[in-house]
This record gives structure tokens, sequence and C-alpha cells, in this order.
């Protein structure tokens, strides 16, 4: 329980027939996540849900409401990946407007650690152990984490996959879908190209903010890499994010976290110049900023590990052979 005061919802008007529905996070750091209301013929396409956790069905009702909404004119929900803040909340509002879920189809790195949560938990120790986290900040960050859920109401299929070239008809024109993994395997963006409107989920903030799912796909630093490529590549005059307010410079954007990815891997190779590391000797060199212990090992220790990985990938830093814990070296 932390000491500040939750927000309340609320709903901006982005465009005439497009509303920012801001709703709150229990996180510290992220007091909140966007959703996105289209007006579409009588109803509306929701783009994300917010997450699942006491009272914030109210709160989405009450965003809606000061859109002139209701959940019942939800015709379509789109959710531009599974991450609990963008999926939570689908089965219920699925169930209330009897509207369809269009989703990307590799969204195992969510729903497959909610089917399992205790396995889930039981992989994510291990791969801890192994990187080298001390006892003390394991068994916090066991303790942090387990019986806590996933913020997400129920697992609900997805009716049409989103992927690249999926296209979802509302009143200000045809939006694109463009697959966009690296922060999370199914991660897409929606393009809509006469508006130069993007909505972009987590790919693209407002302000730099890095986070990738580990261990599901071969190289989640060099998807996102790839994936701000692809997004230089369509005309944005307006970025509708995730998290914080429209910004209008995409290029920007781009080139912001296209600079932080470097930054972070220049100072893990040279950390590994010096001397070899473990992977969670190697945090404080990616998270410069103190985070409390299960941050380290949740957030820290899988952006650490996405960074090892791209490196090797790249022939640059291999593990050491028969070190227990795991250690890393620079290829020479």
């Amino acid at each position: 329980m932390t000491g500040r005061q939750r927000e309340l919802s609320r709903a901006d008007r982005v465009l005439p027939g497009l509303w920012r529905l801001r709703l709150p996070l229990p996180w510290p750091g992220v007091p909140h996540v966007n959703a996105f209301a289209i007006a579409a013929g009588d109803g509306v396409v929701l783009v994300d849900t917010g997450l699942h956790e006491p009272g914030a069905m109210l709160q989405l009702e009450r965003a809606l409401h000061q859109a002139g909404l209701r959940l019942e004119h939800v015709r379509l929900l789109v959710c531009t990946h599974a991450h609990s803040d963008h999926y939570g909340l689908a089965a219920p509002i699925m169930e209330r407007s009897a509207c369809e879920l269009w989703m990307h189809p590799n969204h195992e790195h969510m729903t497959k650690a909610v089917r399992d949560p205790d396995r889930d938990l039981e992989r994510r120790l291990e791969v801890a152990r192994q990187s080298g986290v001390p006892a003390a900040a394991l068994a916090e960050y066991e303790s942090a984490r387990r019986g806590q859920g996933w913020g997400i109401a129920e697992i609900v299929r997805s009716a049409r996959d989103l992927v690249d070239g999926v296209e979802v008809e509302t009143d200000l024109g045809t939006w694109r879908v463009h697959e966009t993994p690296g922060h999370a395997p199914s991660h897409v963006v929606l393009h809509q190209p006469e508006r130069g409107l993007l909505l972009s989920g987590d790919h693209l903030l407002g302000r730099v903010s890095l986070y990738y799912d580990y261990g599901y796909t071969p190289d989640p630093a060099g998807e996102f890499l790839a994936s701000l490529d692809a997004v230089d590549d369509l005309d944005v005059r307006l970025v509708l994010a995730g998290h914080g307010r429209p910004v209008r410079d995409a290029r920007a954007l781009t080139e912001a976290n296209r600079s932080a990815v470097r930054a972070k891997l220049d100072r893990v190779r040279s950390a590994l110049a010096a001397a070899t590391r473990s992977p969670f000797d190697l945090v404080p060199e990616v998270i410069e900023t103190e985070l409390p212990p299960a941050m380290m090992v949740g957030w820290g220790l899988s952006e650490t590990l996405t960074y090892l990985n791209h490196l090797e990938r790249r022939g640059e830093a291999a593990r050491v052979e028969d070190a227990e814990p795991e250690r890393w070296a620079p290829v020479r």
C-alpha cells in the first residue's frame, strides 16, 4: 500500500469521435493507462481495457460516461497487446457488450502465466537464481509475487488475429495493424494514414520507459529496434500512447528509444570489459534509478537478460563456461 492518493478515471476528447479514457493503475511510477474509444456507426471500437482489480469496471464506466458512452456501445474490443493493463478487463467488457475481441496470437507470454501462476513463478525464480540474485532479494521477490495474480479477469479468446494488414473500420477511417514486437511478443500498433494517427500501445510512450517480456522470443531488444524502424516508415502526426498524453513528434520518440537502448547496451559492454559479471551484477548498469529489490529482480533482471541475449546473438558476449551462478564475458 502506497501513501499516494489513487487517481480517478476520466475521458478526454482527442478529436471528434475519438476519446482517451484515462484509467487508474496501482503501480508506483505508472499512475494510469489509456484506453481509446473510437466512434464506429452506432457504437465505438474500444482499444485496450485497463487492469482487472477491485473497482476497475466502475472506473471504466465512469470514463465512458464522461464521453457520453456506455459499455453497451462497445461493438469491438481491440487489444494492442496482452499485458494486464491492456487486456485485463477484456472478459467483463465482452460479457456486458457482447462484442468480439481482436488480439495478436502470440499472447502466451501472459496467458500461459495466468493459467498456471505457480509454475510461471517457479520458472522466474529459477532464472533469477541462475542469474546471481542473492537469497534475500530472491525471497523478497517471491513474497511480493506469490499469490498476487496477474490483473486479468479471465482468459478470453480472440475472434480475429491482429497481424500485419488487418484493418479496423471506424468513423475516423480505416486503421491498419502493424506488428511491433519487442515490448511484448503480442504487441501491435494501429495506424490511420489519412489523419496521421498512431495508436501505439506501449511501443512508443511520451517518455522512454523500456520493458521487455524476456524468454518468449529469440531477441526482444532486436525486435523492438526493428519495430521502431517500422513505425518510422509510417506517416504519423499524432501518437496516442498507452500511457501519458498524446505526442506529435513520433520521430523524436523513436530516436529517443533507440538512443536509450544504445546507451544501455554500451553500459553492459563496458561493465563486461572490466570483469566477468553475473546478470544480476549488471542490473544497476541497466536500471540507473533506485528500485525496490523485487522490481530489480523482476523488471531490472528481465531487461538486463534481454540485452545480454542481444549481445550474444551479435557475437559480442557469451556465458562463461561452467560458471555458477551464470557469468558473462565479452567475446574477444
